[in-house]
């Protein structure tokens, strides 16, 4: 990450975004959705930089963020997200793995409403 950029990373659960800020400006997002019941599992579904912004950190940011954020909440995260997945594989002592069963659910409800994505 550029050491002179202030990354901020807030929450947006009413749209299913976490989103990342530098310098005030929205420069990444993560889309997800919450598991049903509640508490229910973070659902990492796409990840997202803008191009000018890419290349700082700031996707590796948005996950660890997610994955902390869901360790505040005590619940599982599932790494749809492509990207999310990779991060989690690269650092298990962050990002406990979620059982097979979530997962699937997890895709199930994606499959079933694709609006989610």
């Amino acid at each position: 990450m550029a050491e002179n950029a202030a990354v901020e990373i807030r929450d947006d659960r009413e749209h299913g975004k976490l989103v990342a800020y530098e310098d005030g400006v929205p420069a990444g997002t993560i889309a997800y959705f919450v598991m049903d019941p509640a508490p229910g599992a973070l659902v990492a579904v796409h990840t997202v930089v803008r191009s000018d912004h890419e290349g700082r950190g700031i996707a590796g940011a948005l996950v660890r963020e997610f994955y902390a954020m869901a360790a505040r909440e005590d619940v599982p995260v599932v790494p749809l997200c492509p990207y999310a997945a990779k991060w989690a594989q690269r650092h298990p002592d962050e990002a406990p793995e979620a059982s097979a069963e979530l997962v699937q659910g997890a895709e199930r409800r994606l499959r079933s409403h694709p609006e989610l994505f």
